[in-house]
C-alpha cells in the first residue's frame, strides 16, 4: 500500500497536469503541425527557402510542444498501474519506483507551468547571452568565466546548443568578455531573467595573503532574431574588419585573419565573430548577432517601458546586484528580487539554476 501523502502528492500534480495541457492547447498545436507537415510536401516548398526554414522551425517547434506532453502522459500512466499493483500488494522495491517517478512527474509538470509564463512573441527564440566581468582586474575575470561555465552546463542540462562566438581572454586568468549563441526552444524566455549585475564573495586564489574579495559581473541577454522579423541593414552602414582569432592554439587554430568584426556606423553597434573555420562563416554568425542588438536597440527607443525592464545600462558595482554567490565567510546564493536563496553552491555553479530562473518567471508575471 502507498502511503495516502503520496497519493494525495499524485493527484495533485496530476490535475496540474490536466489544466496545463488544456491552457497549451494541445490539440490545436497538432492541428497546427499537420497543417505545416503537408506544406513541407508541397512541390514548389523550397522555392523560397527563407519561407521554407521558417516553416521546418515551426513544425520543430510543435512537434517539441507535442512531445514534450506526450512525454509526460507517459509517465502519468506508468504511475497510474504502480498504483493499481501497489494497492493489492506491499512491494518496497516498487514502491521506491513508485517515488522516484513521481519526483520525475513534478520536474516535468512544473517546467511545463513555467512555459505557460513565457508568453511573449521572442520568448520562444534562442538567445545570446554576453558576459563582462566589472573593476577588480583579474579577480573579476575569473569570476566571468565561471559564470560562462555555469551556463555551458546550464545549456548541457537543457539540451540546447552553445556555440561561442567571440570569447577576449584575460590578461592573467578568466576572460574580458565572451558571447554565446544558445540554441533551443525558449532559451531566450528562460534567460532573459539573468540579465544584470551578479556579485561573488570569495577567498580569493590570487591573493597571497588569503583575504575575502569581492568581484562583480554583468550578463546580457539578447533574442536571436529570426529572418521574418524585419531589421533594416544598409550595406553602406556597416564597416568590416577582419583580423587573426585570439583563440588558444591547436590544430584547428586559424592561421589566416578569419575572425570578422561588424560594426553598424549610425549607431557604433559591433558584432564579432572568431570561432567558425572561414571568414564567410564567421561574418555570417557575426551578422546574426548584429541584427539581433540592432532589433533590441531600436526595440528600447520604441518601448521606455523594455528599456527599463531589460536593457537598462547601469554600474558594474555596489548596488545594483541581482543576484549574489557567498562562498566565505557561509555558502549562500541569493536573489535579490525573489529573495530565493539556497546554501547548496556546488550545484549552482554546475548549472543548476532552474529554480533561479522559474523563480523569477514567477515573480515577474505577477
Amino acid at each position: 500500500m502507498l502511503e495516502s501523502e503520496l497519493l494525495d502528492e499524485f493527484n495533485e500534480i496530476t490535475e496540474k497536469f490536466k489544466e496545463l495541457r488544456s491552457i497549451l492547447k494541445i490539440e490545436e498545436t497538432q492541428k497546427t503541425l499537420e497543417n505545416l507537415q503537408k506544406l513541407t510536401t508541397a512541390q514548389e516548398f523550397w522555392n523560397d527557402t527563407k519561407k521554407a526554414n521558417r516553416i521546418l522551425k515551426q513544425v520543430k517547434f510543435c512537434t517539441n510542444k507535442i512531445k514534450k506532453i506526450t512525454d509526460i502522459k507517459s509517465i502519468l500512466d506508468e504511475l497510474t498501474i504502480l498504483i493499481e499493483i501497489l494497492a493489492d500488494e506491499k512491494d518496497p522495491e516498487l514502491a521506491g519506483e513508485f517515488k522516484q517517478k513521481l519526483k520525475i512527474f513534478q520536474s516535468k509538470v512544473n517546467d511545463l507551468e513555467f512555459s505557460t509564463y513565457l508568453g511573449a512573441a521572442e520568448d520562444k527564440a534562442s538567445a545570446i547571452l554576453t558576459i563582462h566581468p566589472g573593476a577588480g582586474g583579474t579577480e573579476s575575470c575569473d569570476w566571468a568565466n565561471m559564470l560562462l561555465r555555469m551556463y555551458i552546463r546550464w545549456t548541457d542540462l537543457k539540451d540546447f546548443k552553445a556555440t561561442i562566438t567571440d570569447l577576449q581572454p584575460g590578461d592573467g586568468a578568466g576572460i574580458k568578455s565572451v558571447d554565446i549563441l544558445i540554441e533551443g526552444d525558449y532559451a531566450y524566455g528562460y534567460l532573459k531573467g539573468e540579465i544584470g549585475i551578479h556579485r561573488l564573495v570569495r577567498i580569493s586564489p590570487f591573493d597571497s595573503n588569503k583575504r575575502r574579495h569581492t568581484s562583480f559581473a554583468s550578463v546580457y541577454v539578447l533574442p536571436e532574431i529570426e529572418d521574418e522579423i524585419e531589421v533594416e541593414i544598409n550595406d553602406k552602414d556597416l564597416r568590416i574588419d577582419t583580423y587573426r582569432s585570439s583563440s588558444a592554439g591547436g590544430q584547428h587554430v586559424n592561421v589566416t585573419d578569419s575572425a570578422v568584426r561588424v560594426t553598424h556606423i549610425p549607431t557604433k553597434i559591433v558584432a564579432q565573430c572568431q570561432n567558425e573555420r572561414s571568414q564567410h562563416q564567421n561574418k555570417a554568425v557575426a551578422m546574426k548577432i548584429l541584427r539581433s542588438r540592432l532589433y533590441n536597440h531600436f526595440k528600447q527607443i520604441k518601448e521606455e517601458e523594455i528599456k527599463k525592464k531589460h536593457a537598462e545600462k547601469t554600474e558594474i558595482g555596489w548596488g545594483n546586484q541581482i543576484r549574489s554567490y557567498v562562498f566565505h565567510p557561509y555558502s549562500m546564493i541569493k536573489d535579490h528580487r525573489t529573495n530565493l536563496e539556497t546554501g547548496n553552491v556546488s550545484s549552482i555553479m554546475d548549472g543548476n539554476i532552474d529554480s533561479f530562473i522559474f523563480a523569477f518567471l514567477k515573480w515577474n508575471s505577477q
